[in-house]
C-alpha cells in the first residue's frame, strides 16, 4: 500500500515547534532543530543505509514582525521531495544527482574566466587580454553579458554587433569571433547545444553585408617633404608623448612597439633597440632596431623627464604603465595633421622607393616586414643592421631639414656582404 501523502496541512506547519522530524508522507518532513530553526528534508534509504537530503529551511515559529525570508515554502518542498523520488525510482541517488546538475553561468561570467585561461596559455602579450576584456566586457557586450550562456540567440548576437559594425566592420567581425570562442566553451562543457549562433561563416556574415565591396584602408599618412615640419614642430612641443612620437617616426616603428618599449630592450652602448620574438606578431622573429644619435638624445631626454621612472622607456601617468595607446594619436592631431602614427611607416617607405638607392629587401627589413617566399627567406637570415644603421641615419638628415640625405653611400659591395 502506497505511502499516504500530504499529511500536514499549511496551519500545522507554520505552528509545529517540537523539536524532531514531522512526516508530510513520501519521505518528505519537516526537521525542527533545538534552536528552533526548521527546515524541509527528504529520507530515502540507498544500498540499505538512510540518507537524508536537505530541501531548503523553512521559517521559524517567531518570525519577527516585517522581517522577510528566504524560506522554501510548503508547496515547493512537496515538489521538490517529488522529484527526489522521481530520480530514485530511476536508480539514482537524489543527493549525487543534484551535484552533478550543471550549472549555467551568465555569458560575462564564461567570458572572464575564458579570458583568463587564454592570458595564461594563447595570448602572447598583454595587448591582447586588454582587446579580449575591452570587446567582452560592459562597453561592448553590457547586454550579452547579464544572459545565460544556454539562452543567447543570434538575434542576441546581431543586436550587440550591429551599432558597432555601423562605426567599425573590422572591430564587430572580431569580437563576433571571440563571441564564439566563448560560446564554443559553453558547448564544450554541455551548457548549450552544439549549435553555436556566433559563428561568422554559418549565418552571422548574411545579417551584416556590405552593400558595395569595401575599399582597401590604407593608413592616413603625411608626405615625406612634409616630414621636416612636422618633426621641427614636434621638438617645441617638449613632453613624453613629443619624445615618443618622434622616436616613433625616427625608428619606423610601430606604435605598439614604442610606447610598451623597455629599457631592458634598449642598448645605449652598441646603439640599438632589440624586440624580443614574442612582441613581434607578425613575424615571430626578434627585431633589432638601430638607433640614429636623435634617437639617443630622446632616450635620454625621455628618462630626464619621466616623473615615475621604472620599466618602460616612455612612462605613462599612472605608475608601472607606459603611455596609451591613443596619446601620439591624440598629439598628432594636436598639431593639426589629419594622419595617423602607423602612416608614418608608410612615409618612410615613400622616401625610400623615391628619394635613395635602398633596395627593396633593406628597406623591408627596415619595417621588421618578411619579403619573398619561404625559400627565399631561409636562405636571407640575415637582418641588414648595419645597412639598415646607415639608412636609418639618412633617415634622421632628412627629419632634420638636410634634402640631400639619399643614403646613397650604400654601395653594391654593402648589398652582397650585408643581403638581408
Amino acid at each position: 500500500m502506497a505511502e499516504q501523502l500530504n499529511k500536514l496541512a499549511a496551519k500545522t506547519v507554520e505552528a509545529l515547534a517540537t523539536k524532531g522530524r514531522h512526516s508530510d508522507g513520501g519521505g518528505l518532513y519537516l526537521k525542527v532543530l533545538e534552536d528552533g530553526r526548521r527546515q524541509w528534508v527528504f529520507m530515502f534509504r540507498w544500498q540499505g543505509k538512510p540518507k537524508e537530503m536537505g530541501l531548503g529551511a523553512f521559517a521559524p515559529v517567531d518570525v519577527p514582525k516585517g522581517v522577510k525570508l528566504d524560506i522554501v515554502s510548503l508547496a515547493d518542498a512537496r515538489q521538490k521531495a517529488a522529484d527526489a523520488r522521481a530520480v530514485l525510482a530511476s536508480g539514482v541517488n537524489p543527493i549525487e544527482a543534484r551535484r552533478s546538475v550543471v550549472v549555467v553561468p551568465t555569458f560575462g561570467k564564461l567570458a572572464d574566466e575564458v579570458i583568463d585561461l587564454l592570458a595564461g596559455k594563447r595570448f602572447k602579450n598583454d595587448k591582447h587580454i586588454k582587446q579580449w576584456r575591452t570587446t567582452l566586457g560592459d562597453e561592448y557586450c553590457k547586454v550579452l553579458r547579464r544572459k545565460l550562456v544556454n539562452g543567447i540567440t543570434r538575434a542576441d548576437i546581431e543586436t550587440t554587433l550591429r551599432p558597432i559594425w555601423e562605426r567599425t566592420p573590422e572591430t564587430a567581425r572580431r569580437l563576433c569571433n571571440r563571441i564564439e570562442y566563448v560560446l564554443a566553451v559553453a558547448i564544450d562543457r554541455e551548457y548549450r547545444q552544439s549549435n553555436n549562433p556566433a559563428k561568422w561563416h554559418n549565418g552571422m556574415s548574411i545579417r551584416f553585408v556590405s552593400e558595395k565591396k569595401a575599399e582597401t584602408r590604407h593608413h592616413a599618412a603625411l608626405h615625406y617633404t612634409d616630414i621636416p615640419a612636422f618633426v621641427a614642430a614636434l621638438r617645441k612641443r617638449p613632453g613624453m608623448v613629443s619624445l615618443a612620437l618622434e622616436f616613433a617616426v625616427l625608428t619606423a616603428s610601430r606604435s605598439g612597439r614604442v610606447y610598451e618599449a623597455k629599457w631592458s630592450e634598449m642598448d645605449l652602448t652598441t646603439k640599438t633597440w632589440t624586440i624580443p620574438a614574442e612582441l613581434m606578431r607578425k613575424t615571430n622573429r626578434e627585431h633589432t632596431v638601430p638607433l640614429c644619435d636623435r634617437a639617443i638624445e630622446i632616450l635620454e631626454a625621455a628618462k630626464a623627464l619621466a616623473v615615475l621612472p621604472g620599466e618602460y622607456v616612455f612612462p605613462g601617468r599612472k605608475r608601472g604603465h607606459p603611455l596609451s595607446d591613443r596619446s601620439m594619436l591624440l598629439a598628432v592631431k594636436r598639431a593639426g595633421y589629419g594622419v595617423t602614427v602607423h602612416g608614418f611607416r608608410s612615409t618612410f617607405r615613400d622616401w625610400c622607393g623615391d628619394e635613395t638607392e635602398t633596395p627593396r629587401e633593406v628597406a623591408e627589413a627596415a619595417l621588421s616586414h618578411t619579403v619573398g617566399n619561404k625559400v627565399e627567406q631561409a636562405y636571407r637570415r640575415g637582418t641588414a643592421l648595419e645597412r639598415r644603421r646607415v639608412l636609418m641615419t639618412a633617415w634622421e638628415a632628412y627629419c632634420n631639414g638636410d634634402q640631400t640625405a639619399t643614403a646613397a653611400d650604400q654601395d653594391d659591395e654593402a648589398t652582397a656582404s650585408n643581403a638581408v
